[in-house]
Formats: C-alpha cells, structure tokens, sequence
C-alpha cells in the first residue's frame, strides 16, 4: 500500500450542487491491483472507522451525499469520475486507486470499463442519502453538510493518515453559506 500524499482538489459550489471546503482526496495505487482488491479495500476502510460498505459501479448522474463523507476504493476496472457538478474535473481512476470525498461533493460515472467493480464506504458508518443538486433544496442540504463531523481518521492510514490534518480547522459549510 503506497502511502504516499494524495493529491487534494477543492471545488466550489456548482448551481443546487454545494461541493465542499474541504478538499477531494485521490490516492493514486492506494492498494495493489492483485488479489482480491475488493476485500482488502472492505477490510482497510472498515478497520479505520469507514464502514457500511458496499460493491457496485458509480451513478451515472450528478450526485453527492449530505449526510456523510464517502470513500470510493476502485477494485478493478478503470473508471473516469467527474467531480463538482457539470464543467468540474474528471479524474481518471484504475484499480487500486481510491478517492474520499467531502459531504456535498457531486461525483459522477463519465465512462467505465466493462470489469469496473467500485467499494464506497461512509466515515463512522453514517447513515447516507443521495442529493442530485436541485436547486431548491439546497438550504436543506447546505444545514445538513454542517451537521456532518470531520473524520477522526484517514480510510486508508487511520489517524496517521493525510485526511484529519488536511480536512482539520477547514470550515465545514460549503462557500457561500453563512
């Protein structure tokens, strides 16, 4: 497992969709892509404090989570997600890569290859709901982004990990909210 620094990306909010202050993590070769890649990501995140997890691809719409932080680990396949809404980055990803992403960050499935398998798990297990950026639910999302506490620890690292000091003292409303 590489623990090399992960590249860190902040997006800013994009229409009814909030994005974060709180910066986009990508670890590039998080973990090897051999063996069972799926069960070492479920094992990893669940030993670090990320846990309800599950098997699947990612949607193909803008989507984002209020409610909790999400980390996706991709098990194999390659996929590129497009992070913040319409017009936001696309981040090519492969197996072994992993991402966590802030409450409030949209992400969606631009292009997948056939054998894509994707595990996401939640910070502390929270309960997950999924937001599509409509406009005039955005005051309910922006309090409910609020409410969501920073991790205490890295998916992939635990408490040594990059993600409590890069997400620690930044400001958990989303720009613009009050």
């Amino acid at each position: 497992m590489t623990t090399g620094s992960p590249e860190a990306q902040r997006l800013e909010p994009n229409g009814g969709i909030p994005n974060s202050r709180l910066p986009l993590l990508v670890y590039r070769e998080a973990l090897p892509p051999a063996g069972d890649v799926a069960r070492a990501f479920e094992r990893i995140f669940a030993a670090n404090g990320w846990g309800a997890s599950w098997r699947d691809g990612i949607f193909d719409y803008h989507h984002f989570h209020s409610t909790a932080h999400e980390v996706l680990g991709v098990a194999a396949g390659r996929v590129s997600v497009q992070f913040g809404g319409e017009g936001g980055p696309v981040v090519a990803l492969e197996a072994g890569d992993a991402v966590a992403i802030p409450a409030g960050v949209a992400h969606r499935n631009r292009g997948q290859s056939d054998d894509l398998v994707v595990v996401g798990a939640y910070d502390r297990s929270r309960d997950w709901d999924v937001r599509r950026g409509d406009p005039r639910e955005r005051a309910e999302a922006d309090a409910a982004i609020r409410s969501v506490p920073a991790p205490d620890t890295d998916p992939l690292h635990g408490q040594a990990g990059a993600l409590p000091s890069l997400w620690a003292g930044v400001p958990e409303a989303p720009p613009g909210v009050a």
